[in-house]
């Protein structure tokens, strides 16, 4: 696996709103109204100049990635590796330890974090597809140990399985330790007609946020009573393979939607996020999705959405000091738009929106570095973790 380095300058300028081809393109669904303003197609913003440098390349499928306390990143490999990349793009052998991984279509090793006192426990987490003995697949978590030369997961476990489905498709799934003791858990609906109404089933985890005990994996969600599974925070979602904490503490997600329709959210304790009984998006192909129906009682608004579609990956808020001007702003991957996407917010809304660095490819994941520059991963067979910086 080889180590390349390529610097390109973006030719975008720093300054105000402006009119962006993204904002021009035709909707899939034309005839929806949005239910506030900036709800989709905010102003489009200019951009900063940027530097890129690939790290390290020739990495097979990435999806998620930690940065760890010495700089090096930790990176899943879809077809079910962990690997280790040093500071210099050194790129490690696989790195052994953890769970079986069933990697058909949309599956394989998704997410990895790393403890807020790595130092101390070296531990991590990882999310994944695990299928059954009737071939039933699930979303699965597991923790365990990082060996202190970096070459082993020691004493992992699985302290977490979604509700087994017939299906290789919308898995989620990205994790966020919230600071109170709690981990969350994306998942997905697991495609299809039949298993998109499962999200509104709460006897499940099919479409759900799911909030649990980082080491036991017992069951912190919502409380929301009668036949809902305890571990559930949120549901009646798509498939959220984007998550992350706001400045104040709060968890923000977004998901994939169908034609149109992706879903920026700030997904709160027991309610109901309306998939599919409610979206801004249609079915591929054409057609309405539930009657075309984006408002209905007892279901959440998104915070944003595109429609087309970006086809969202990872997500971080920025908080560092290469790009002060864009610190409390919502970076996320666009895998079908090949961009960076920026969100600038004020309070919960969304006031702008850009994308950097288009045409880089399907960025997977994104990551803030420890001296503020920023890291995405690019979703392909010779897939990258490339650094962004300022010019």
């Amino acid at each position: 696996m080889k180590r390349l380095t390529v610097v390109v300058a973006t030719t975008l300028f720093a300054g105000c709103a402006i009119a962006q081809g993204f904002n021009d393109r035709p909707a899939n669904a034309p005839g929806q109204t949005p239910a506030f303003e900036n709800q989709t197609r905010a102003p489009g913003l200019r951009a900063l100049s940027l530097r890129r440098e690939v790290v390290a390349d020739g990495l097979e499928n990435p999806w998620g990635m930690a940065q760890l306390p010495d700089g090096s990143w930790l990176v899943t490999e879809k077809p079910g590796r962990l690997r280790m990349i040093s500071p210099d793009g050194t790129v490690s052998d696989p790195i052994p330890g953890l769970p079986k991984v069933d990697p058909e279509a949309q599956g394989g090793l998704l997410d990895v974090i790393v403890d807020q006192d790595f130092d101390q426990t070296r531990r991590i987490w990882v999310s994944f597809s695990e299928r059954q003995p009737n071939n039933d697949t699930a979303t699965a978590v597991a923790t365990g140990v990082l060996s202190t030369d970096g070459r082993q997961v020691e004493d992992a476990k699985l302290i977490w399985r979604q509700t087994p489905w017939p299906s290789a498709l919308h898995y989620g799934s990205r994790l966020v330790l919230d600071g109170k003791g709690g981990l969350f858990v994306t998942t997905g609906e697991r495609g299809g007609n039949e298993a998109r109404h499962e999200a509104q089933n709460t006897a499940n985890t099919l479409g759900t946020v799911v909030r649990i005990d980082p080491l036991s994996g017992a069951p912190m969600g919502a409380g929301l009573g009668g036949d809902a599974l305890p571990e559930i925070w949120s549901y009646g979602h798509r498939n959220v393979q984007g998550a992350a904490l706001a400045p104040d503490g709060t968890l923000w997600t977004v998901e994939h939607g169908p034609q149109g329709g992706d879903e920026l959210n700030r997904p709160e304790a027991g309610k109901n996020y309306g998939w599919p009984d409610v979206s801004y998006g249609a079915e591929y192909g054409g057609g309405t999705i539930t009657g075309g129906l984006t408002q209905k009682e007892g279901t959440e608004q998104p915070v944003y959405y595109w429609d087309p579609v970006i086809a969202p990956g990872g997500m971080t808020f920025y908080d560092g000091e290469m790009f002060p001007d864009w610190n409390g702003d919502l970076l996320i991957g666009g895998l079908q738009s090949g961009s960076l996407v920026r969100l600038e917010l004020s309070g919960n809304r969304v006031t702008g929106e850009a994308r950097h660095v288009e045409g880089i490819g399907r960025v997977r994941d994104v990551a803030v570095a420890q001296d503020g520059a920023i890291m995405v991963l690019t979703d392909d067979a010779n897939g990258a973790l490339i650094r962004l910086t300022a010019r």
